[in-house]
């Protein structure tokens, strides 16, 4: 039990790192962002006897990096939570989704993932969070 208590506590631990990680990297389409408002706001700027549809561009650049940027802090906070849960040994499904989600952050979330994975799909790990309770007389009919 001091082993699973254990390796949960390290993974509470990585997930707040990986989570703080992902929400850094979800945070890098800001520059493209700021580009696609300067597109929008200030045309002539970038081409001043040339005439390109830089507003469309400059919209197209806004739509996806604010898309980006949205998903990438959705996951950062969903990564954090699982963290928390973990730490509570509480919503262990939410955890393993999260786990498998985490996969494809790579390369830190893909060991963190497969960690999580692994450690979650104990018996003993399983009895800690409530999710299979041990078998006891009382619960035999």
């Amino acid at each position: 039990m001091m082993r699973d208590e254990e390796h949960l506590r390290l993974l509470s631990i990585f997930h707040y790192v990986v989570g703080g990680l992902a929400g850094l990297f979800a945070l890098f389409p800001v520059f493209h962002l700021l580009i696609g408002l300067f597109m929008i706001y200030a045309p002539g700027k970038f081409a001043p006897n040339i005439q390109l549809p830089t507003a469309f561009i400059g919209w197209f650049f806004v739509i996806f990096a604010v898309l980006f940027i949205t998903l990438g802090l959705i996951f950062a906070a969903s990564v954090v939570t699982a963290g928390c849960f973990l730490a509570r040994r509480k919503h262990y499904t939410f955890c393993l989704v999260m786990g498998c989600v985490e996969c494809l952050f790579v390369p830190f979330g893909t060991v963190l993932g497969v960690f999580t994975i692994l450690v979650l799909s104990r018996e003993t790990v399983k009895q800690l969070f409530g999710a299979n309770p041990p078998v006891t007389t009382a619960n035999v009919k």
